[in-house]
């Protein structure tokens, strides 16, 4: 269990703090507001767009580590719903963090031996490279949305 724990710490980490790069999502998009959210920087991704694309598969793992089959489909993970207010934007936000927290959760109590079983099918490979490359994708574009928020003239 010390390897699920650990995973369990690093989404912690990446989302609400406490990693050695010392940033995450929380602290990185506590000072967005929606239009920043929204605005189109150089014809660059939006900060919605890419928190939106990058937690997407948060609650579609859970479901998986939680026993039920994987719902994703990367064809959906760029449609970011409409955020028109400072309300859809922490809507959108909250909806992030309970997806998070679900994760965190219940990867750290998934059994040691279920990390190098297939993970929903073979050719997704095991439990453990996924997880890890969904905490490396998450990386990936918290550093994107800091670069954004640099741009829009935020200290970040």
């Amino acid at each position: 269990m010390a390897l699920a724990k650990n995973l369990s710490k690093h989404f912690k980490g990446v989302l609400f703090g406490g990693n050695w790069s010392d940033s995450n999502y929380k602290d990185q998009l506590a000072d967005v507001d929606w239009k920043m959210a929204t605005s189109k920087v150089a014809g660059l991704n939006t900060i919605a767009q890419l928190v939106y694309h990058a937690t997407y598969y948060l609650p579609h793992i859970a479901n998986v580590l939680e026993g039920g089959p994987l719902q994703a489909r990367d064809k959906y993970s760029w449609e970011t719903p409409d955020i028109k207010s400072e309300a859809d934007w922490q809507a959108l936000l909250d909806a992030v963090w309970t997806d998070a927290e679900r994760l965190i959760a219940v990867t750290a109590k998934l059994p040691e031996e279920q990390m190098w079983a297939d993970f929903s099918d073979p050719k997704y490979g095991h439990y453990f490279s996924n997880l890890n490359g969904i905490i490396e994708h998450l990386h990936y574009h918290l550093g994107q949305i800091v670069l954004l928020k640099k741009l829009h003239g935020s200290k970040g």
